[in-house]
């Protein structure tokens, strides 16, 4: 069970380039079908990992690390292939929050303070309004409908208000860690 529940989690960064190529191939249809599949198993391999009491730190490391491959090449395929400014400047702040929140999971393991910068709820529901949003995107493509693609720009900006919102709490909940260190 637990190689499966890594294949869940490899599938996810396999799924990212593959998709990539599918935008610019337009065949949107086969890309929002093996999206869908790739974002269940975000919460599949979670959800196997802790019925089957099979949670690990490699798993706890790898699992963000899929979502971000996989919704990072989306972002910037769909950015360049729509060519929307709007778009990579969205994606350009959830990248950059994607950055600067792995480097302070990595300032504290080493200061062992990951608590600090523990994967919290509304990061888990950052990375579902992400996908959803990517799927809207996909849908607009599909049936080329102005109306979805508006609503997949209102999604987006939404999921960055999210994005941002939770970074500023990994920074703020890292802050009161490392000075509750120095008290």
């Amino acid at each position: 069970m637990k190689s499966f529940i890594y294949f869940l989690t490899l599938f996810r960064i396999l799924a990212g380039p593959i998709l990539f190529y599918l935008i610019f191939t337009e065949n949107f249809v086969t890309c929002l079908l093996l999206f869908i599949i790739a974002g269940l198993t975000d919460y599949f391999d979670g959800f196997l990992a802790r019925k089957y009491n099979l949670t690990s730190q490699l798993g706890e490391i790898l699992d963000p690390v899929a979502d971000k491959v996989l919704i990072v090449f989306m972002l910037i395929g769909l950015s360049i292939y729509l060519d929307s400014f709007f778009l990579g400047i969205c994606s350009s702040v959830i990248l950059m929050r994607e950055f600067l929140v792995s480097a302070l999971r990595e300032s504290n393991a080493r200061n062992f303070k990951t608590h600090a910068t523990k994967v919290m709820f509304l990061a888990k529901t950052k990375t579902s309004v992400q996908l959803f949003t990517i799927a809207i995107f996909l849908f607009g493509l599909i049936f080329d409908y102005a109306l979805i693609m508006f609503l997949a720009n209102f999604f987006i900006l939404l999921s960055v208000l999210i994005t941002i919102y939770t970074g500023v709490e990994y920074f703020l909940n890292s802050y009161h860690a490392n000075n509750d260190k120095e008290t």
